[in-house]
């Protein structure tokens, strides 16, 4: 439980971060095109985020529901892929590395299709 909502506050203290570095230290360093990019990245750093927080609180009413923590994983490494390949994409331009990018949102689906399943089932 602790795990999950310590992730997801550091998380969030990161995506508000980088959201504010990417609008003041990005802006005219990179193109636009990218600057939205990493826009995106950001905002569902921050969406997932909140998931993270809402799995440690899920985890604190239901602590035998092991779907649960795994989604948080699974989450996680959404974040990473997801997020943390369009942060370089944005700064390096290198366009392969959006090939990356949709395992991350593969894992933010099956996350959330593992939180909904376990609420069904032992919440």
């Amino acid at each position: 439980m602790k795990t999950f909502i310590f992730l997801g506050a550091l998380n969030a203290f990161l995506a508000v971060a980088l959201g504010a570095f990417g609008a003041h230290g990005l802006e005219g360093k990179i193109p636009d095109r990218y600057l939205e990019t990493w826009k995106t990245a950001v905002q569902y750093q921050m969406f997932h985020a909140t998931g993270l927080l809402v799995v440690g609180l899920l985890l604190g009413k239901a602590p035998n529901a092991g779907l649960i923590g795994a989604a948080g994983w699974v989450m996680l490494a959404g974040i990473v892929l997801f997020s943390g390949s369009l942060y370089i994409l944005s700064v390096t331009q290198i366009k392969p590395l959006g090939a990356i990018t949709p395992f991350g949102g593969v894992a933010f689906l099956i996350a959330w299709v593992m939180i909904g399943y376990a609420a069904l089932k032992w919440l």
